[in-house]
C-alpha cells in the first residue's frame, strides 16, 4: 500500500473565510459571510447536488453533508471547491503548512 499526493490546480480555488468569523464587523455582516460558505456547500451523493442548508453556523459546527459534522475552531479556516465540497483547514497547517490565503 502506498500513499500519494493532494493538490488543486491553482492555488486560489477554494472560497474561504477564517473562523471566528466578523472580528469588528456587524452582526449581518458575519451572519452574510457564513451564509456565503454554507450556500456553497453542496450534497455530493445526490444527483442533482443541492445545497446542503445550515452546514456552517456560527457557532463553529460545520457539518459534511452525509458524513457528519466538524467543530471548527479558532483560527481554522473553512472553505468550499467549486463543486461545493467543504474543506477544513486547521489554523496550524494555514499557519505553517503549504497553504496560500487571500483575505479571510
Amino acid at each position: 500500500m502506498a500513499t500519494g499526493t493532494l493538490g488543486t490546480t491553482a492555488t486560489n480555488s477554494l472560497t474561504s473565510k477564517a473562523f471566528p468569523v466578523g472580528s469588528g464587523l456587524t452582526a449581518a455582516q458575519t451572519a452574510a459571510d457564513i451564509a456565503a460558505i454554507a450556500s456553497a456547500i453542496k450534497d455530493d451523493l445526490n444527483n442533482l447536488h443541492p445545497i446542503w442548508a445550515g452546514a456552517w453556523s456560527a457557532s463553529g459546527t460545520l457539518y459534511i453533508p452525509n458524513r457528519g459534522f466538524l467543530k471548527v475552531l479558532t483560527g481554522d479556516y473553512v472553505g468550499v471547491d467549486s463543486q461545493g465540497w467543504p474543506i477544513l483547514v486547521s489554523a496550524n497547517s494555514i499557519a505553517h503548512a503549504a497553504w496560500t490565503k487571500v483575505g479571510s
